[in-house]
């Protein structure tokens, strides 16, 4: 008798996935490319990268990494409708540049190479590497997740990269080791925002728990839109964790650190009420300006009911049950 296979709740075949003809570049957006399936929770990589002012172009992948569009696994392809890769590659925020979504208007003089990592802290092996070694090292797949800000608005969006997993495991972190500090680059020279508001607690920096960090939807991104990282959406190299608001998913990463102690973050120093470092998507606990209980579409200005932990709560739920 034939296997029974049992497909993830957002299973789609692949002719169901919104073509790339409905975006600026009106070229086809995936191939099906025959990548082997796996289980529910192996999770596909996406390609992909809005471009500076102007719209998407393309973009020179890394040099000696594996190639932009990268492989979709079918199990992790969800009957959703991809936005619109122009509006979000105009509507982001990265305070460091701007105060306002026109972020692509504001990164010309923002050099990403060369670029480099630092990992250090409570781990065997620290180490300075750079985003193409990582994507040699640990190849691309490409996913399809919701994106959910704390501002009420969301996107979805084809990320690619790697497994955070993977480069935890690399550096090979020690017992004590139960939180990751994370810090986003510090150019204020081409950064325009970072003078603008001076009093902020520059350079951004977030962090997670390490279970959270381990977990297989936690991705370190290099591409979207089947093309490289632009510079406005935290080019070269930076997280995307589905489930939790997305200043979470911090930008440009230039540092990570394991540590024994739960680190402060960017936003929760300054205003800790309404940006505590948990900061899960939860649409019974009201931001204290705003309700979190729906959000807007940002390319269609659909309003949608926003679900617990952005749709993940079968996959990360059992992370957060107390007691």
């Amino acid at each position: 008798m034939a296997n029974l296979i049992i497909r993830p709740s957002w299973y789609i075949t692949e002719n169901r996935v919104t073509p790339e003809r409905l975006f600026l570049n009106r070229r086809k957006f995936l191939r099906h490319l025959g990548v082997a399936g796996a289980g529910a929770m192996s999770l596909a990589a996406v390609g992909s990268s809005a471009a500076e002012a102007g719209g998407p172009k393309t973009v020179k992948p890394f040099a000696g990494g594996k190639s932009i569009p990268a492989p979709r696994h079918p199990d992790f392809s969800p009957d959703w409708k991809l936005s619109d890769e122009e509006v979000t590659a105009t509507y982001n925020n990265f305070y460091e540049f701007t105060l306002q979504k026109d972020v692509h208007r504001y990164v010309g003089k923002f050099t990403t190479d060369p670029w480099s990592i630092d990992i250090g802290g409570l781990c065997e092996k620290p180490m300075t590497v750079t985003p193409q070694e990582l994507v040699t090292e640990f190849g691309l797949e490409e996913r399809v997740y919701r994106f959910r800000c704390v501002e009420a608005w969301a996107m979805i969006v084809p990320w690619t990269g790697f497994q955070f997993s993977k480069l935890i495991e690399k550096a090979k972190p020690k017992p004590e080791a139960k939180f990751i500090r994370m810090l986003t680059a510090s150019k204020p020279e081409q950064m325009p925002g970072m003078a603008r508001v001076p009093d902020y607690p520059w350079p951004y920096f977030e962090g997670l728990r390490m279970d959270e960090a381990m977990h297989p939807l936690t991705l370190v991104a290099t591409g979207i839109y089947g093309k490289p990282l632009a510079k406005q959406y935290g080019a070269p190299i930076r997280l995307v964790v589905p489930w939790k608001y997305g200043y979470k998913s911090i930008k440009s990463i230039v540092k990570i650190e394991f540590t024994d102690r739960q680190p402060k973050t960017f936003w929760e120093t300054l205003q800790p009420e309404e940006y505590p470092f948990e900061s899960n998507v939860d649409p019974k606990v009201p931001h204290p300006r705003w309700s979190q209980a729906t959000h807007r579409k940002i390319d269609t200005n659909a309003r949608e009911r926003t679900l617990p932990l952005n749709g993940y709560a079968d996959y990360v739920g059992q992370l957060y049950k107390r007691g």
